[in-house]
């Protein structure tokens, strides 16, 4: 919370630096930036905020739309992570969506993966993996790999002990970012959403 403190009030000094002058003077890119840092509560519980964001928000439907920039703060345009980094031990994995021989297929990192011997614990596995149904809800995957032996009778039995686990990927709440500079220029990440 300091962090955020010394952020906010650096880029407010910044961002207003002639004296008297009010938040809703400044720079609709230093309006942003002030209100995307905001943490506790967001953007969305400020009421100064919402009418800058909901501009923003319009704004990027449009076409041609270029992010609005606070040059005094040093910040730049944002980035967007969409997910949550994989738990440990796994990679992420991909869904892939339209036509395997188009060129503009999507391939969408929202899987996260990892492989593992099922004959190693195999009542462990059953307890964690074995209903189909559950699988099937959580978004749970398994694919069953045949080291050397891919007779049908083994497919069909699914008795290969190396198994590839592909869970949902969590999805991020604030999927939107800056990487504004304190006061020392040491840029510290500041989470925020752009919904409504």
């Amino acid at each position: 919370m300091k962090h955020l403190l010394y952020a906010a009030a650096g880029l407010a000094a910044l961002a207003f630096a002639p004296t008297g002058a009010k938040a809703q003077d400044a720079a609709w890119g230093c309006q942003v930036l002030l209100c995307a840092a905001s943490q506790s509560p967001s953007w969305q519980g400020v009421p100064y905020c919402v009418p800058p964001m909901r501009k923003l928000i319009a704004a990027m439907s449009r076409p041609g739309f270029d992010w609005p920039i606070c040059h005094e703060a040093k910040a730049g345009q944002p980035g967007r992570e969409e997910y949550e980094e994989c738990p440990a031990g796994t990679k992420v994995g991909y869904t892939e969506s339209g036509n395997h021989d188009d060129w503009n297929r999507n391939r969408e990192p929202n899987r996260c993966v990892k492989t593992v011997d099922r004959c190693e614990n195999r009542a462990q596995f059953q307890s964690l993996y074995g209903d189909e149904e559950a699988n099937r809800r959580a978004g749970i995957s398994i694919s069953y790999s045949y080291s050397g032996n891919s007779s049908a009778l083994v497919a069909r039995n699914n008795s290969g002990c190396k198994v590839q686990i592909s869970t949902p990927r969590p999805r991020r709440a604030n999927d939107w970012y800056f990487d504004i500079p304190n006061d020392k220029g040491v840029k510290e990440r500041f989470w925020f959403n752009l919904r409504t």
